[in-house]
């Protein structure tokens, strides 16, 4: 209950600052997060897009505006949104990690790995920039180097489900079932819902 009311009264200071000065960019910020958490990512857009209509240089609200257009699957926008959020600040690893991401879905392969070595770089605790990173290296052919990026990541993040799965399919790839059926093994234990056509290759191997 102490939550909700804390809510309710950052919304109501928001809304008063708004009522107070219409052009708050900072106010309209902090609104669409809070609607952009509840859902409503509608309502949230048009505040992120009125935040920085004038101007304002806050990289954050194109990242979360990069996430909106994520959720209505216009790629190209999450392109564009981040690729502005790390112009405004070259530094902010998590914009260049999604950056990556809406490449590596749009198939712009050799992109990716850039943007995602760039986010490492200036952040290397950024799990998904490490799986990502795997997937794109698989998604351009190469093996060695998709299992050597997965096992990074699974040295920074051991229980990380996904890491263990991707790991797997890198290693079936090369034909070593041995280490699939392990990694696979793992997946499963931790949660993973494998695709039903990989577990139905590997059955043989992870019986033994």
């Amino acid at each position: 209950m102490e939550k909700t009311n804390d809510t309710q009264a950052f919304v109501e200071k928001q809304v008063n600052m708004l009522q107070e000065n219409p052009g708050c960019a900072s106010a309209k910020y902090n609104l669409g997060v809070m609607l952009m958490q509840q859902g409503r990512l509608d309502e949230a857009k048009i505040l992120f897009e009125e935040a920085i209509a004038d101007g304002t240089r806050m990289f954050e609200a194109y990242v979360n505006l990069g996430y909106i257009y994520f959720k209505k699957g216009d790629l190209e926008k999450v392109e564009e949104c981040n690729r502005k959020a790390v112009e405004i600040e070259p530094r902010y690893a998590r914009g260049y990690a999604n950056l990556g991401f809406a490449y590596l879905q749009m198939e712009k392969t050799d992109e990716a790995i850039e943007v995602l070595h760039k986010a490492i770089e200036l952040n290397p605790r950024i799990v998904q920039a490490w799986c990502n990173l795997a997937n794109a290296y698989l998604q351009k052919g190469e093996l060695d180097q998709a299992i050597k990026t997965n096992q990074k990541l699974l040295e920074m993040a051991p229980d990380f489900s996904l890491g263990h799965n991707n790991l797997a399919y890198a290693y079936y790839l090369k034909g070593d079932m041995v280490r699939a059926a392990g990694h696979l093994k793992r997946a499963l234990e931790l949660g993973f819902e494998a695709h039903p056509d990989f577990l139905k290759e590997m059955e043989p191997y992870l019986k033994k």
